[in-house]
């Protein structure tokens, strides 16, 4: 009974899943697929998630696509990759009993979820609006529960955001062309990004290094203990540090004043969007991209909450669990809850900060790059919930007899660790302690040494220092950080570079027992890594752009149109009245810089004259080939000498001897199996030339400084690669070789890429035609960036 009881109720059960099944679904569409699955396992049968991979429409790439006079209206069209996307779509809604547009909560998710519902016409009484900012059960339960309509008001500001995009590129690009040089563009805020990076590169340029010598010396103690100690100020020049240590060869050192301080230091907030970017460049090493894309990742997952967010609010549910975590690992003296409010005026306060969405949760993943920017997010969230660091600073004076000046030994003790045991913020200059010491007590001196030193210029930017001065000049949003820093480096306005330094010869004046001796110290300056440097493009460019658009190249003007968004984005500001008020003064601009007699600056400057033929030296932006130098004018019967800019030149601060200098190529290096060896320069940069062969240097050798040892060992070294690895006494035209991409077949007509399960110098002829002719050459595919 109780079997034939059990087979009726697995019966119900498998017709009631049937019933299901056929029955129509809720559909719920969010505009990532990453989400699917985590969205999925959260919600019961009757619910569907599905994609819109992204932005459905735009505006149409081969025509402007917005009525000005028209009140600014925009034309939209279906993006070629999304028709598939959205048949497939639009057979599922009709099929749907309700429809949940689930896209992000932000402006570009708002603007999402409405062209979506424009695109597949959803009626009013078929839809809503639903937003969560953790991909947990408990926020898409609470979404389901209070579903929305659109907010019109989020979709201007990005509709506003985007018309205004596309009025600067549409509008300036034609202009760039046609006074700078072709396949150029300009942006609204990537141009102001361009601005800042060339700025500083010009603050680099004009800095006056000044000379100084900083004391630093090392003491004894009678406890066997050493004290290091410092000037607290530099001398100008040799002579004075020289006689400060000249003063101090007959001098008596003694300990005097000695304070001590408590200070607490509190602890960084939650991370937010620009500095999650800025934190994870700097700690991490993670470019922008790689940042957002891993974030992006750990918020599909479920495992942090919305990661776009200029927030730091953490909610109350958030700090009970952070409280919790703190005090089961450190105990309950290390919990201090506090709430977090970002300077921001227009920030979304009804967002959180980026936290975990469990604190208890340590590890998720087996990636080391997606869970050391985890783990970064949690202990700052964590930190920001704990008690702040008490530290003791000790301060020492040591008195010179024969001079008034003091020399000053620092160090610290943390007596409470607070939120330190979580999180050391990288800023942080942790210092040494210092030994027991009393007022009075007699030091011996080990040494002093002066050490000569220059003051420093601007450092040029990294990705994260980039981001945090666009957010501090209130300029673009952070979720558009990334997309800024590839455009400017995809239209070679900007390269990243990690300069290796050159060593440089510094002064050291030592006393050590009493006598005075100089020595000639190397050293390595100059170093860097991933540092954003201009090019001669995009420093013409800029400068064409702030000689002619300077409004709209203004750091206030740019921040104020951001503020002019958010005002659309709360109904403060209508959409028209705010893109009128902005175009009134761009045409102004554009018609000024359209005017026929107007030429970029710095597009060609003077450099002098050529002590050997007294001809003009001119270095300019040629339209073909990009930034060069040359000797004569085109004018001239005799064809002006051209040369390539050097990497690292730039057109604006290029000098005269160091454009003479790049005439120098090609060089001749001398004779080597009675050929000669010369050095030239092409089109795909430097390389030799001996007999028949040519070869690059790419970044091995400098051409102008290469030697003949140097050249010949190239030489033998290609020679070298270029012997094959097998040959065929039966068929000579068939060989397997060693190539930049490895090792391949070489036929009469065609190389064929040797299969990675293959060992090449195993094969034998009879395999290799059947490779050839198996093998089918093709174009390869670029990939988009």
């Amino acid at each position: 009974m109780a079997n034939r009881a059990y087979s009726v109720m697995e019966n119900i059960y498998h017709w009631r899943t049937c019933i299901l099944n056929i029955m129509s679904k809720n559909i719920v569409i969010v505009e990532s697929p990453g989400k699917i699955k985590s969205i999925q396992r959260y919600l019961d049968k009757s619910y569907k998630v599905v994609s819109t991979y992204g932005h459905v429409r735009d505006l149409p790439k081969q025509e402007f696509g917005i009525d000005i006079s028209g009140g600014f209206k925009p034309t939209y069209i279906v993006n070629k990759d999304k028709k598939e996307v959205l048949k497939t779509l639009s057979a599922q809604v009709a099929q749907a009993s309700f429809v949940y547009l689930a896209s992000d909560d932000d402006r570009e998710g708002e603007a999402i979820a409405w062209h979506t519902k424009e695109v597949l016409q959803l009626p009013v009484d078929k839809y809503k609006r639903i937003v969560f900012r953790s991909i947990t059960k408990s926020a898409i339960d609470n979404a389901l529960a209070h579903p929305r309509g659109l907010d019109k008001n989020l979709v201007d500001a990005q509709q506003a955001r985007r018309i205004l995009d596309r009025i600067v590129g549409y509008k300036i690009s034609p202009v760039l062309w046609k006074k700078v040089m072709g396949k150029l563009s300009a942006g609204r805020v990537q141009s102001i990004l361009l601005k800042l990076i060339t700025e500083r590169e010009q603050e680099i340029h004009d800095f006056v290094p000044v000379q100084q010598f900083k004391i630093t010396g090392l003491f004894l103690l009678a406890d066997g203990n050493s004290l290091k100690a410092s000037l607290p100020t530099a001398f100008p020049t040799e002579a004075e540090a020289h006689a400060f240590l000249t003063a101090c060869q007959s001098a008596v050192f003694t300990i005097g004043e000695i304070k001590q301080k408590t200070a607490q230091k509190a602890p960084p907030p939650p991370l937010m969007t620009s500095t999650l970017q800025q934190i994870a460049s700097q700690e991490l090493g993670y470019t922008v991209n790689k940042t957002m894309s891993l974030a992006q990742q750990l918020y599909e997952q479920g495992y942090v909450t919305y990661i776009r967010t200029d927030s730091l609010k953490l909610a109350k549910e958030a700090l009970a669990a952070a409280k919790n975590v703190i005090t089961k690992a450190y105990g309950a003296t290390f919990v201090q809850i506090r709430q977090y409010k970002t300077k921001s005026a227009t920030a979304q306060e009804a967002h959180e900060a980026i936290r975990p969405t469990r604190f208890e949760v340590s590890k998720v993943s087996d990636d080391g790059s997606l869970q050391r920017l985890y783990t970064l997010i949690r202990n700052r969230a964590l930190a920001s919930q704990m008690a702040d660091a008490v530290i003791e600073r000790t301060t020492a004076h040591i008195h010179i007899s024969t001079l008034p000046n003091h020399l000053v030994a620092k160090g610290e003790v943390v007596t409470f660790p607070g939120f330190l045991a979580v999180y050391h913020h990288p800023d942080r200059k942790e210092q040494g302690t210092l030994p027991p010491l009393a007022e009075g007590q007699a030091v011996k001196l080990d040494f002093l040494q002066a050490n000569e030193s220059y003051t420093k210029p601007p450092s040029r930017y990294t990705e994260g220092t980039l981001v945090k001065k666009l957010e501090n000049l209130g300029i673009g949003r952070p979720s558009t950080y990334r997309h800024m820093i590839a455009t400017v480096q995809q239209r070679d306005y900007v390269v990243k570079k990690s300069p290796a330094g050159k060593k440089v010869e510094y002064v050291c004046l030592k006393l050590q027992n009493k006598q005075i001796s100089r020595a000639l110290v190397e050293e390595l300056v100059g170093t860097g890594k991933n540092k954003f440097f201009p090019t001669s493009i995009g420093m013409v460019v800029e400068g064409f752009l702030v000689h002619y658009f300077e409004k709209i190249m203004d750091y206030a003007f740019t921040a104020n149109v951001e503020v002019a968004l958010d005002k659309v984005a709360h109904q403060d500001l209508s959409l028209q009245k705010m893109l009128q008020d902005f175009y009134s003064t761009f045409l102004t601009q554009l018609e000024k810089a359209t005017a026929a007699n107007i030429e970029a600056p710095n597009r060609s400057r003077s450099l002098g004259e050529d002590p050997a033929t007294k001809k003009p030296v001119i270095a300019y932006l040629s339209r073909q080939y990009g930034p060069l130098v040359r000797i004569g004018s085109f004018e001239d019967e005799e064809k002006p000498r051209v040369a390539s800019l050097r990497e690292g030149q730039l057109l604006p601060y290029i000098t005269l001897s160091e454009a003479l200098a790049l005439f120098e190529l090609p060089r001749n290096l001398g004779d080597f199996e009675a050929h000669p060896i010369t050095v030239h320069v092409g089109r795909f940069g430097a390389y030799i030339k001996h007999g028949s062969m040519s070869f690059s240097l790419r970044d091995r050798f400098d051409p102008y400084t290469i030697t003949q040892e140097e050249a010949i060992l190239c030489i033998e070294e290609k020679r070298k690669s270029q012997i094959p690895i097998k040959t065929f006494e039966e068929d000579r035209t068939i060989e397997i070789r060693n190539g930049r991409y490895g090792p391949y077949i070489k036929t009469a007509d065609k190389n064929v890429p040797i299969p990675k399960d293959k060992t090449p110098a195993d094969l034998t002829l009879e395999e290799c035609k059947a490779l050839a002719q198996a093998y089918k050459k093709g174009k390869r595919r670029r990939k988009k960036p």
